[in-house]
């Protein structure tokens, strides 16, 4: 009785506790059902009712775990394995082909293309087949463009094989009377073409371009004119026109990847001249929100590009988490380490002058009207002031301050709190500076 006339005291205990249960789950229980729908593909295919309800379930399925993917990864080898099997078959027709795909990017997409791009094989005799498969898409085709992305995904990590691309060209045999192009210039050729897009394969192109463009054999013959390619392309376009903005957000997003991933000595000889053109491309000001996020990212890589990787020696230190650890090193009084006092003396190297205009465009960038621009920005105002020496981070962070002004807007607050956000988690917000922002 009394157990009763608690529950009917608090009605909402078990409404709470079944919610907590519906938002943490603790594994993933649609295996035997996952495994039948995809099971199911091959009869499936045929009729466009029954692909779309097969479809459909998979799709509810799989976005149950949008919020913990990472409930999926003991179980994506055997899905992405038996999706592939039916992809390479002979015997798999066009149709079957691309709803394999299909679920494939539903995969990817609750997973994130990072980690599943990695289960994606790729050995020296996946090239040709995925690079064969890819060139007979249609662009143009609205109803499969999940195949031409997870195809473009699958030749970038084709481009992490260690060999030479010419040697998977033999002899290049002429085709009425016309040689046949190389690998290495099919892969650019298709990349090109997807960068400039209008739908999701544009995003796994600039994927394709930085892990293929990084290579030291394609570095070598072809990086100094894919930027001169990408630079052209940004100088003549005019974010006013459709067609421009699909072109110019393709070439600053396969920049910044490039940027990201490539290697500082093989692209600092270019960062001068493509910081120059980005900033006369005046990309702050445009009225689309995704070119000047990535107007941010492509900056803030180039501002790193500029700055010698190095761990700032006088970023704040939180000690040891162990209080016994804490207490012990307080009690003896240990002495900086003779590598923090190198580190200390290092700290004096000339600061190049394209810097100063990569932070007054990110400070820029924290004011933006738009969330995705501001969080960029702040998360590029951390990146570079971790490479600064102490006194010039010292000017970041107050820049950064001055953003808490009366006069400055709401969003100017906000970008503010997300770049004090980002120093603090890295430790470039030092104790001296603390009552100044309050």
């Amino acid at each position: 009785m009394a157990s009763s006339e608690t529950d009917s005291a608090c009605p909402g205990v078990e409404e709470g506790e079944s919610f907590v249960k519906l938002c943490v789950l603790e594994g993933f229980s649609e295996s035997s059902e996952t495994k039948a729908l995809i099971s199911s593909l091959p009869e499936a295919h045929g009729d466009l009712v029954t692909s779309e309800r097969t479809t459909e379930k998979f799709l509810v399925i799989l976005d149950g775990y949008q919020e913990q993917p990472h409930l999926l990864d003991p179980h994506l080898e055997w899905m992405v394995n038996m999706l592939l099997e039916i992809v390479r078959s002979d015997t798999s027709p066009p149709s079957l082909v691309h709803l394999s795909f299909k679920f494939l990017y539903i995969i990817c997409k609750v997973r994130g293309y990072k980690i599943f791009m990695q289960l994606l094989p790729h050995e020296v005799a996946d090239v040709q087949p995925v690079l064969d498969l890819l060139s007979r898409q249609d662009p143009k085709d609205s109803e499969t463009w999940e195949t031409r992305y997870m195809l473009l995904l699958w030749l970038s990590m084709t481009c992490l094989i260690p060999f030479d691309l010419c040697r998977l060209d033999g002899h290049l045999k002429s085709e009425g009377g016309k040689a046949k192009d190389s690998t290495m210039d099919r892969i650019l050729t298709i990349a090109k073409s997807y960068l400039l897009v209008a739908d999701s394969p544009r995003d796994a192109a600039s994927v394709l371009v930085s892990k293929f463009m990084t290579r030291p054999d394609v570095k070598q013959k072809r990086l100094g004119d894919f930027l001169d390619w990408s630079l052209t392309t940004i100088t003549q376009t005019n974010d006013g026109l459709l067609r421009d903005i699909v072109m110019l957000d393709g070439a600053l997003q396969s920049l910044a990847k490039l940027f990201k991933h490539g290697k500082r000595d093989d692209l600092l000889q270019y960062a001068p001249t493509i910081m120059q053109c980005v900033e006369q491309k005046h990309l702050s000001e445009s009225s689309q929100a995704m070119l000047r996020k990535h107007g941010v990212k492509l900056t803030q890589r180039l501002g790193l590009t500029f700055l010698k990787p190095r761990l700032a020696a006088w970023r704040y230190q939180r000690g040891n988490r162990s209080l016994a650890a804490n207490l012990s090193a307080s009690q003896s009084g240990a002495a900086p380490s003779p590598e923090v006092e190198i580190q200390e003396l290092e700290e004096d190297y000339d600061i190049p002058e394209e810097v100063e205009t990569v932070i007054e465009y990110l400070l820029v960038g924290l004011k933006d009207k738009e969330t995705i621009v501001r969080w960029s920005a702040a998360k590029g105002i951390g990146r570079v002031t971790g490479r600064l020496p102490k006194e010039l981070a010292d000017e970041v962070v107050g820049s950064v301050l001055d953003c808490f002004s009366f006069q400055e807007t709401d969003n100017a607050w906000h970008g503010g709190c997300l770049a004090l956000a980002e120093l603090g988690r890295r430790g470039l917000l030092l104790p001296s500076r603390l009552a100044d922002g309050t």
